[in-house]
């Protein structure tokens, strides 16, 4: 009989593990988009502020729900109990606002142009990140991580050129989503010692706040008598459909956490843009359409250049972190 070697055998199930998880988050993320997709351009109810809306109050559910049962299931023992105090809440506005903008534009351009071109529609919140930190934080980015940006603002700008019949007002959202997302990230420190350094807390208070600025938003856009026309306000299949992508929503944050957990920030760039170009081909591939080779270099110039900024980026915090390392030993 075949002894099988204890290393090899726990080797073989991180590796199972791996893999599950990032076929997992794969599964999640690019669900997510075409469900997204399929409720913002392909439903009776053309009310895209609502469907966000309704996402950010899923949202807040499942923290009540993780928060309800966190001492009695331990896979929810890291999320914290529900609570919504307002002196807390204002504090987060600011970022809420923010928050608000960024899903807002994303599905906004989600809803115009197609999921192959989603990608490089969002593409320039790395140029964004580069410009807020060197003007609101005063931080400045190497030769290195601003070619990796020339990269992809180039990529941007071929696949502008190439996409043909191209809705303009998605390249703006695009754009706006991409300016937003970087100020979420900025505003994501600000506000986090008000919430004890707690993601899953400000989670929960930031949906909260996204919800009830929705509801001006969507009356001021006349949505209202949009949604109570709509043949699919009556629709069960809808509301699923609209509860489930709430729900993907709150899970992608957990895959993803899980997936850096399992391997590391890097591996889960370098998974995310693969899962980018795997979303494009699909997306292609369902609506059997055909793209220029132009078209592709300028998708690869964007998910090459992220993926390369992201990789000088943790080079760069690697040495960071070496030469504070090096300087407390010699003060020792």
């Amino acid at each position: 009989m075949e002894v099988v070697n204890s290393g090899e055998e726990t080797l073989l199930k991180r590796s199972i593990r791996i893999t599950g998880v990032v076929a997992l988050y794969w599964a999640v993320s690019i669900s997510m988009v075409f469900l997204n997709k399929h409720l913002l351009s392909n439903v009776d109810m053309k009310a895209p502020i609502f469907v966000t809306c309704f996402q950010a109050l899923v949202a807040v559910a499942a923290c009540f729900f993780f928060g309800y049962f966190n001492k009695t299931v331990s896979y929810f023992s890291s999320f914290p109990d529900f609570e919504y105090d307002l002196s807390v809440a204002k504090k987060v506005l600011p970022l809420s606002v923010v928050f608000v903008g960024m899903i807002t534009f994303n599905n906004l351009c989600l809803k115009e142009v197609g999921v192959p071109f989603y990608n490089v529609g969002r593409s320039l919140t790395t140029l964004f990140n580069i410009m807020l930190s060197y003007f609101v934080l005063g931080q400045s980015t190497s030769i290195k991580a601003l070619a990796m940006c020339g990269i992809i603002v180039s990529g941007f700008f071929m696949g502008v050129d190439q996409e043909g019949s191209l809705s303009f007002a998605g390249v703006v959202y695009g754009i706006l989503a991409s300016a937003c997302v970087a100020l979420n990230a900025i505003y994501i420190k600000k506000v986090l010692p008000f919430v004890d350094n707690n993601m899953w807390k400000l989670t929960a208070y930031n949906n909260a706040n996204a919800f009830l600025l929705f509801i001006p938003v969507i009356i001021i856009l006349g949505e209202v008598p949009l949604i109570t026309s709509s043949t699919d306000a009556m629709s069960l299949s809808f509301w699923l459909l609209m509860t489930l992508a709430g729900i993907f929503g709150i899970a992608i944050g957990l895959v993803t956490m899980l997936q850096i957990q399992v391997t590391s920030p890097v591996t889960h760039n370098i998974s995310g843009t693969a899962k980018a170009c795997a979303q494009t081909i699909l997306a292609l591939q369902l609506k059997g359409e055909v793209r220029t080779g132009m078209w592709w270099l300028g998708n690869l110039f964007v998910l090459g250049g992220s993926l390369g900024y992201a990789i000088v980026k943790r080079q760069e915090m690697k040495k960071s972190l070496e030469a504070a390392s090096n300087k407390s030993m010699d003060r020792v």
